[in-house]
């Protein structure tokens, strides 16, 4: 079972989406674990979540781990359907409790209230493009476990 979770094909455009949208949630998944680019760290994070947000404690923690461990298994392409998973939750949860209320568009001109859902919904459909076919080329998974092709021994 773990096997077909990591089976991916040799496929460049899957590299392409794991790898940079793991470039773009490391800062973020960085800040919230370890307080790195001016984030407030695990704790401050915690608290952010737990108390303002009235987030539970388990998702809080599950939320810091899919970006911080999400974006390394997708620069890696380390367990990529998982990962991707994790992020696609996280950002189906955030704009359901924070940005829907703002509208689609982000905030260019910091004329509206808060950011819209525009970012959310790319990354989510990156995120399912990578549940669906895998890691792709140079993914740690299609080392782990190879697609057969017709000149691969079964």
């Amino acid at each position: 079972m773990f096997k077909r979770i990591l089976a991916t094909r040799d496929d460049i455009n899957l590299a392409i989406v794991r790898v940079f949208l793991g470039i773009v949630f490391f800062p973020h998944g960085a800040q919230k674990m370890l307080g790195w680019f001016g984030g407030p760290g695990f704790s401050g994070t915690m608290q952010m979540f737990t108390q303002n947000m009235k987030v539970p404690m388990l998702f809080a923690f599950l939320a810091i781990c899919a970006e911080f461990l999400g974006s390394l298994g997708l620069i890696l392409g380390l367990c990529t359907r998982i990962a991707a998973f994790g992020i696609l939750a996280n950002m189906v949860v955030a704009v359901f409790m924070v940005h829907l209320p703002n509208g689609f568009f982000m905030n260019w001109a910091g004329k509206q209230a808060g950011e819209g859902f525009e970012y959310h919904l790319l990354v989510v459909g990156m995120a399912l493009a990578l549940i669906v076919g895998g890691g792709g080329k140079a993914s740690l998974d299609r080392k782990i476990a190879p697609v057969p092709t017709a000149t691969t021994p079964r």
